[in-house]
């Protein structure tokens, strides 16, 4: 495949479509960004805006424009942003969007499959663990190929609470959060550290006051999606970010682990279900998925994470 080289394709120009947009155009690493959208006056808007950005002193001379679906067939990365998202007045469940986001992403898939099955798909569109399942299962798209964004964000938002209670970077915190990016992911804290300081040891060294609860954390991590919602109205520099951070790993082959949703194949004893465990990303996309030590309670949490979201699949399956 003769790709542009550096060249990205955002489907959706929405709140975290333009998001995505200016976050990737920051990395001064492409050379190309096409935005495609049913809403092709709204896509040609936000590149013309972004582009207006690429004039600046130290911004790279990117070429911003909106496109089509036909841009996908020499494109490295597509992300796909598209679909209705969760409003303050909606019941606050990621899960009630799939019927709706499923159909958008088949549509979707059906218009990239005509052009590329080579380019790294970057899934966004929530919910994203059913979003993703269905593309990597419907399509035959390599499945290491494609990706969700899944619990790269709570993860990010689990490292700066930790970070903030122990008043250290919460680049040096490490662990993942683990399963659906939703209500039923948790932290995987036997692996969760600060330079190599085991959670539990965090409280002596750093010698706080108050106790850190991991249940606490754990609520936290999952409602601050919500939260930012509630307040804004929408969610969209966090999850561009995340974004970006995968397509930095893709572009640079980095090797680097982060948990993105992808379907298990026999992982944990779980499969035919897409959730987040740590892979190790590359210009191949998910070069490997790593089984990483849990606890028993940890791999009953990461099951029942499964199941819910099985449901869900079956549920669709079942509405065809």
């Amino acid at each position: 495949m003769n790709f542009v080289k550096n060249k990205l394709v955002v489907v959706g120009a929405g709140m975290v479509g333009s998001a995505v947009l200016n976050s990737v155009l920051s990395l001064n690493l492409l050379s190309e960004v096409v935005i495609v959208d049913i809403n092709d006056k709204k896509a040609q808007g936000e590149a013309l805006d972004a582009s207006h950005t690429t004039s600046f002193a130290y911004s790279p001379n990117v070429k911003v424009r909106a496109g089509s679906y036909e841009d996908c067939k020499d494109a490295q990365i597509v992300v796909i942003t598209a679909g209705p998202s969760l409003k303050p007045d909606d019941k606050l469940d990621r899960l009630v969007l799939a019927d709706t986001n499923v159909k958008v992403t088949d549509s979707i898939m059906k218009n990239i499959v005509k052009y590329t099955k080579d380019a790294i798909i970057i899934v966004v569109t929530n919910p994203v663990d059913i979003a993703t399942y269905y593309c990597q299962n419907n399509f035959d798209y390599p499945k290491n190929r494609i990706m969700g964004t899944g619990t790269l964000l709570d993860t990010a938002r689990m490292r700066k609470i930790i970070g903030k209670k122990y008043n250290v970077d919460s680049k040096n915190v490490h662990g993942y959060v683990l399963g659906e990016h939703g209500g039923s992911s948790f932290t995987s804290w036997s692996d969760v550290n600060i330079a190599g300081i085991p959670f539990d040891k965090l409280d002596d060294i750093f010698k706080v006051e108050a106790h850190a609860d991991k249940e606490q954390i754990d609520t936290e991590v999952r409602d601050s999606g919500i939260e930012v919602l509630k307040l804004k109205g929408y969610t969209s520099a966090g999850i561009a970010m995340s974004v970006s951070r995968l397509v930095k790993a893709i572009l640079l082959n980095e090797q680097s682990i982060l948990p993105v949703s992808s379907t298990l194949e026999g992982e944990y004893g779980i499969s035919d279900v897409a959730l987040s465990i740590p892979c190790v990303i590359t210009s191949n996309g998910i070069e490997n998925k790593l089984e990483i030590p849990l606890s028993e309670d940890e791999i009953d949490k990461l099951n029942k994470s499964a199941d819910s979201l099985k449901e869900i699949i079956k549920g669709l399956k079942d509405n065809k």
